[in-house]
């Protein structure tokens, strides 16, 4: 039984993880028989979004840990205690959160920084050769860590500013369909647009699926 960390970034597609995302991926998870671990940094979010109102909701502020516990149904792990030689994959669902709490790369493009915790844990994953997942805009996280030291094989859709930024880091950006996968086999990295192609929460599924099945034959 693998056991695999899934690394959460909040609750909501404005601010956190994407739900329909993580659920799809927990559940490919589940159904593919892996024992998992879910993680998130401790701290607060960049901002709190009324998902009702689709606006920054003022004097809100909410820690991201927290949050994804949510999600999770109960305790989440700090990020910055898991070690990397106890999983045989990590997989990082989508959601502005990956771009605001676990990365700056909302505000900052190509030019962002990665959570310490995340980075450091992701780092120590590829150097044991563990593969790693990555939905929907979290594979610009792949990017920003691994872009700047190997021309990385990645996928976002087929978004182009998106896809220039993921350029800029040093990465490949390969187009790909809303169920599709990209397989980097030299780096064990496999990404899946989801949300930032699908139309219906169907598709999320399928790509969770096939993302989860890929990266299983590669542990």
């Amino acid at each position: 039984m693998p056991k695999i960390a899934v690394i959460l970034s909040g609750c909501g597609v404005y601010d956190g993880s994407e739900i329909h995302e993580a659920t799809a991926t927990l559940l490919a998870l589940d159904e593919a028989g892996a024992e998992v671990v879910v993680a998130a940094p401790a701290g607060p979010q960049m901002h709190v979004v009324d998902h009702q109102a689709g606006q920054p909701a003022a004097g809100e502020s909410r820690d991201i840990r927290v949050e994804s516990a949510r999600i999770a149904r109960g305790p989440v792990a700090d990020i910055a205690s898991l070690r990397p030689e106890e999983f045989d994959a990590v997989v990082l669902p989508g959601g502005f959160g990956a771009a605001k709490n676990l990365s700056s790369f909302a505000g900052e493009g190509a030019a962002c920084d990665v959570e310490s915790g995340v980075a450091a844990f992701l780092r120590g994953m590829h150097d044991l050769g563990r593969p790693i997942g990555a939905l929907c805009i979290a594979p610009v996280i792949l990017a920003r860590v691994f872009g700047p030291a190997a021309r990385v094989r990645l996928t976002i859709g087929d978004d182009p500013a998106t896809a220039d930024q993921i350029e800029k880091m040093g990465a490949e950006h390969v187009p790909a369909a809303v169920d599709g996968v990209v397989v980097d086999e030299a780096h064990k990295l496999v990404t899946t647009p989801a949300y930032m192609k699908a139309e219906r929460i169907s598709e999320v599924f399928a790509g969770a699926r096939a993302l989860v099945d890929k990266l299983i034959s590669l542990c």
